[in-house]
């Protein structure tokens, strides 16, 4: 109640929840677009994948003094939110893609469709449930890069919070932020649920 009332609890949920909005949208453009590459070019897929995978593995936290260096303490809380969650979008979609009926796109050919319009009418269209089940998986893994990136070097968000309230001992201050991140996840998790009903008549 004394955060609420000094508005710090509304400012460092405000600052998570914005970060982990940006890092979102920014793994799922990146992710779409270097998938959507990987399909266009199969020779470009076969020289990443190998990159892919092991980046994929590598533990992300490691990444933190990098993006420190690189992009300040502000930035870098963007920048783990999308290395965690970029390169499985990118596996996740490209998985997508790849699963396109066949003939669906040797029929676009054949009725005159170029790469791109095969790529915008048919392949994405197609799939719109991929790309659904990727936004679900890829809201949690934002929130995530987000909070690691608030342990390490933030001076606001709910990660910060708890790091803050561990260092003095105020376990009420650490569980506070914990409760309200758990309530800011299971938000946008409905989000993106009512999102996938509202799309499942049509695509599903």
């Amino acid at each position: 109640m004394d955060l609420l009332r000094n508005g710090d609890l509304l400012r460092h949920t405000w600052a998570t929840f914005q970060a982990t909005l940006v890092g979102f949208v920014l793994s799922m453009t990146i992710g779409i677009a270097v998938a959507a590459g990987l399909w266009w070019s199969g020779f470009a897929y076969k020289v990443l994948d190998p990159f892919l995978v092991v980046a994929n593995a590598l533990p992300k936290i490691a990444f933190v003094p990098i993006f420190y260096i690189w992009l300040g303490s502000e930035y870098s809380v963007y920048g783990m939110a999308v290395a965690i969650a970029v390169f499985v979008t990118i596996m996740v979609v490209y998985d997508g893609f790849q699963s396109i009926d066949p003939n669906k796109i040797k029929l676009a050919r054949i009725l005159g469709a170029s790469r791109a319009q095969v790529l915008a009418m048919v392949v994405l269209p197609g799939s719109v449930p991929t790309l659904i089940a990727a936004l679900k998986m890829n809201i949690g893994l934002a929130l995530v890069g987000v909070i690691v990136g608030e342990f390490q070097s933030a001076s606001s968000g709910l990660g910060f919070l708890i790091v803050n309230g561990s260092q003095v001992f105020k376990l009420n201050i650490v569980m506070t932020a914990i409760t309200v991140l758990a309530a800011l996840s299971g938000l946008m998790y409905l989000v993106i649920a009512r999102l996938e009903a509202a799309t499942a008549r049509r695509y599903g």
